[in-house]
């Protein structure tokens, strides 16, 4: 059983170099890149990927998973959009020596039944991870407010895609911010969770360090060890609405204990909280 822990370090700061510090600062040796030198991962150019990867070898740090966009665009968009970004991702993943791509499934901005929003995105779904096959990259889907992949029950519908190009992610916080009962999500996901992001807020929906809200964080955990669970976890704080947090188009509220620290700080207190949490479980992560 083996728990690997990395960071969206790019709460920290925008910078490789400043990132660096950040995880280098919390011990982490991992890290999710979703922005970094000025640009998000779908559009990173391949000569900064390169220099970006040759900062972290130096600095002893991997890359766990790429945070990419795709999927935050209606179904009414057009498709083409996101193969672009992805068939891109499939340039730059080699360069940085990852091929875990971080995922949504499609807003329904035009009202159309939930038949056919579900229709709809798992169809997406499904060409995406064809093409993610092609390109010899691993989707892993989070949910998120407002997509299709919102509550429980239809993220156990786009599990019917899980394979070798296809996970799921258990995000704690969208849950609860989506009025899910989060242990009974778990419970009903436990068998088809691929990964965790640790992020959290209290029920009036303000962003808190991990275990300290209302995303029921600590039993889940807990009883995932008590499942022999292993595979990828990831901290995603939202304390402070950082300039990578604000293009998320994060839900929730921010929080004043937090938001008025530099962004580097409440990353830290972060990390550190969410290592503890990990620590009391008896989590072997790495």
């Amino acid at each position: 059983m083996n728990w690997t822990l990395s960071a969206f370090a790019d709460e920290a700061a925008p910078t490789c170099d400043a990132q660096i510090a950040a995880l280098q600062r919390a011990g982490l040796k991992r890290i999710d890149i979703r922005s970094i030198e000025g640009h998000n991962i779908s559009v990173l150019p391949p000569q900064i990927a390169s220099e970006v990867k040759k900062k972290l070898d130096d600095a002893g740090i991997t890359t766990q998973m790429l945070g990419s966009p795709l999927g935050k665009i209606d179904i009414a968009d057009d498709l083409e959009t996101d193969l672009q970004k992805l068939r891109h991702i499939g340039e730059v993943a080699p360069l940085l020596d990852c091929h875990a791509v971080r995922i949504f499934s499609y807003y329904n901005k035009g009202s159309a039944s939930h038949s056919q929003w579900m229709a709809k995105s798992l169809s997406r779904l499904e060409t995406l991870r064809d093409e993610a096959q092609r390109l010899g990259l691993v989707l892993f889907h989070e949910n998120e407010r407002h997509i299709f992949g919102d509550l429980g029950d239809d993220v156990m519908q786009i599990a019917a895609l899980r394979g070798d190009h296809f996970k799921l992610i258990f995000d704690f916080d969208n849950y609860q911010q989506s009025g899910e009962d989060v242990w009974a999500t778990w419970q009903k996901l436990a068998d088809v969770t691929d990964s965790f992001h640790l992020k959290d807020s209290t029920a009036d929906k303000k962003h808190v360090p991990v275990g300290l809200g209302n995303g029921r964080v600590r039993e889940i955990i807990a009883d995932a060890v008590k499942r022999g669970w292993s595979g990828p976890v990831a901290v995603e704080p939202h304390l402070t609405h950082s300039g990578a947090v604000a293009a998320t188009g994060p839900s929730g509220a921010a929080n004043e204990a937090y938001s008025a620290m530099p962004p580097h700080e409440s990353f830290h207190i972060a990390l550190e909280t969410a290592k503890g949490v990990l620590d009391e479980a008896g989590v072997p992560w790495s």
